[in-house]
């Protein structure tokens, strides 16, 4: 299932709140037809659609929300801009009425409406206790008093007044509920917090279907969810642990066990993603020492892939600056932390022009994967291309395929010592008659960036080995299968394959990597891996193991003090088989 984050804002706008004028290819034309505006069409094939019309900027574009003081027509349609917010205080002009919010709302959607696709922005503002930027709106208890009522209906009730209100100022996103768990009263946020109990917190979650309205009973968990204008998309946070912070320092680190965390601070996450909350912004906070912000293990790993939540999810403000201390120190690598770890909305707020040259700096130098700004799975690929690269040490090796205890003791490397199907001639028989397959086992950069391929698979890993002879300190991949990843996947786009008995040490070149797959020993039958690869039957498997960052944790296992694992431990995503 694809799960670009800005075709789910977008379609969320589309197909509730708000209409999109067609597209006429001249005046008194017949209207041009565009599928992504068609909502009698399945909500996937308008997403795939936009999707494949939309350039890097425009993509970039609408991962970017920008504070209101900063944003006009012109700015949305001119950087393609996804969203603007009104952050505490923002306001079109002092004790602004109703219908100036309107108007200013519609002025930004204006300019949004009008760019090249016609893609609509989303507006938020942070109505975490009613419309409370707003003069003479109705201002309900804060979280804390609201806590001691233990009334979940008395919440939804709220939920649902101050979605009228919101909506009524032209406004179709809250940035509410806070669901932190507040530990320490210290904490100058505590009264956004509804109760140090994590079960109140997680009845308290009924304030969601209040602000987005009642979830179908047969709507898919983890599929944001708002039912018609009256109606507003809602947001959970902050993601995860900013109530348990050392002194209840705000900002500060959480120091708490993987349980502990899964145990206080997660459950209320998980009720509001079955309550189908659109949006999840992210924690300014750390968990034993990592930014939440730039933590891909639970922002990807866990709420995205174990989760499945579909919404999307997005920083705090200038979030991604404060991933470095001082803020704004290196926000070059902070983008790429936060982005790899799995935002896709940005509330950069002011410095919107320096977060989206970098960005696109970074995707055409493959600093960022493109597949991360379309999030999108390369996986399964398909059969038919018109000329695809087969590369690496262990592409057509049925030795290094089996691994050791085949045979031999130790196994060996090579095709003589049994009978078998390589990954590669796996490959050549899966593909379409038509699909060109090229074997390099070592192709150099230029080769493969003359070569027109329409993507490689890289098969790489360890030797074959058994007992005292497969000891290692430095489980690395063998130098001629790192220079091969780096001269295919630094080039065009690419699935790496790591054959190996173990994990290995492969951190340093996720950023260039589009798809990865643990095969492990897969033994005679190549088949095997290329069934998966390729979509006869969808991926299913789990890790049994974590899969560490480098050699300096281990040993590292779940529920240690310093576990913090590259790919935790249970870690797998899933992908559906294609059918014929």
């Amino acid at each position: 299932m694809e799960r670009q984050w800005f075709s789910t804002c977008c379609v969320l706008l589309l197909l509730v709140l708000v209409s999109c004028n067609s597209s006429f290819a001249a005046a008194g034309a017949k209207p041009l037809y565009l599928k992504y505006k068609d909502p009698k069409q399945p909500v996937g094939a308008r997403i795939k659609d936009l999707v494949k019309r939309m350039t890097l900027e425009e993509k970039i574009g609408q991962m970017v929300q920008i504070d209101l003081t900063v944003a006009s027509s012109d700015v949305m349609k001119n950087y393609y801009l996804g969203s603007v917010l009104s952050g505490g205080g923002s306001v079109p002009s002092p004790k602004a009425s109703a219908a100036a919010w309107v108007n200013t709302v519609n002025g930004l959607q204006k300019g949004a409406l009008s760019t090249r696709l016609g893609i609509p922005m989303i507006y938020g503002i942070d109505a975490v206790h009613g419309h409370n930027n707003v003069y003479n709106a109705t201002i309900f208890p804060h979280n804390v008093g609201l806590g001691v009522t233990r009334d979940p209906q008395l919440i939804k009730k709220i939920g649902a007044a101050t979605a009228k209100e919101v909506r009524a100022t032209g406004i179709p996103y809250a940035f509410a509920p806070c669901i932190a768990v507040c530990r320490d009263p210290r904490w100058g946020r505590c009264y956004e917090s509804y109760s140090e109990d994590h079960t109140i917190v997680q009845k308290m979650t009924e304030i969601i279907p209040g602000l987005q309205g009642d979830l179908p009973a047969n709507s898919r968990k983890g599929v944001p969810f708002v039912v018609n204008r009256t109606k507003v998309a809602a947001c959970a946070k902050h993601y995860m642990g900013d109530g348990g912070t050392t002194k209840g320092i705000n900002e500060n680190n959480t120091v708490i066990s993987m349980n502990g965390l899964m145990s206080i601070h997660m459950p209320a996450y998980l009720n509001s993603i079955s309550k189908g909350v659109a949006t999840i912004m992210v924690s300014y906070s750390s968990w034993n020492g990592k930014k939440m912000h730039a933590n891909r293990e639970l922002v990807t790993g866990f709420l995205k892939d174990k989760l499945k939540f579909r919404g999307f999810v997005i920083s705090d403000w200038q979030g991604i600056d404060r991933i470095t201390s001082p803020p704004h120190a290196n926000y070059s690598s902070s983008i790429t932390a936060g982005v790899g770890a799995g935002i896709d909305m940005i509330m950069v707020a002011y410095n919107y022009t320096e977060l989206i040259n970098d960005m696109i700096y970074q995707v055409k130098n493959r600093i960022i994967p493109v597949s991360r700004i379309d999030d999108a799975p390369l996986l399964p690929l398909p059969k038919k291309a018109a000329k695809i690269l087969v590369a690496g040490s262990h592409a057509d090796n049925l030795g290094n395929q089996c691994g050791g205890w085949t045979i031999t003791w130790q196994g060996q490397t090579g095709n003589d010592l049994t009978s078998g199907t390589t990954i590669l001639k796996a490959v050549k028989s899966a593909v379409a008659p038509s699909t060109q397959v090229v074997y390099s086992e070592q192709p150099d950069a230029s080769f493969v960036k003359s070569s027109k391929f329409s993507y490689a698979i890289v098969v790489v890993g360890e030797p074959p080995y058994a007992e005292t002879q497969g000891d290692s300190l430095n489980l690395t991949i063998p130098a001629a299968g790192l220079t091969t990843i780096n001269n295919v996947c630094g080039s065009i786009k690419c699935v790496v394959v790591v054959i190996s008995g173990r994990p290995l040490v492969i951190e340093p070149y996720l950023a260039k990597i589009d798809a990865l797959v643990a095969a492990w020993l897969p033994g005679t039958e190549g088949q095997g891996v290329t069934d998966v690869l390729f979509g006869d039957y969808g991926f299913t498997g789990k890790l049994a193991r974590n899969w560490f960052r480098s050699v300096s944790q281990l040993p590292m296992n779940v529920g240690d003090a310093h576990y913090d694992p590259l790919f935790p431990f249970g870690f797998g995503l899933t992908t559906e088989p294609i059918k014929s």
